[in-house]
Parts: C-alpha cells; structure tokens; sequence
C-alpha cells in the first residue's frame, strides 16, 4: 500500500488488516466502507489517498 498526503508519498508498506464491520476480509468492493490497519504507520488524516496494490515479479525472458 502507498499513502499519499498533498500528492506526496509519504509512507510505502503493507496492509496488516482488512475489516468490513467487525469481519476480517480479503477484499471490499468499491463503494463500501472498510477498516484498514498498516504495518508499522498510524497516522492516517482526513484527505489522505490511500493506493493498495499487488506486486508480481516476472522473470524476464530473451
């Protein structure tokens, strides 16, 4: 996940957790509120853009 505040990355990490009322989920769909706790950051405020994404690694081929 990558935090951005003023169109500034301020924080790059992972998501710790994913929680739709008091369930633990792997995905919300787009509209629907959702808490959200980050490895090693809690200073989230009012304006922040938060950017989840999944990271793949492919080996390059000749």
């Amino acid at each position: 996940m990558r935090l951005l505040r003023d169109n500034v990355v301020i924080h790059e990490g992972t998501l710790k957790t994913l929680k739709r009322f008091k369930d633990e989920v792997k995905e919300v769909q787009s509209g629907q509120e959702c808490g959200m706790a980050f490895e090693n950051y809690d200073d989230i405020r009012k304006g922040d853009i938060i950017e989840i994404f999944e990271r793949e690694e492919v080996q390059r081929q000749l």
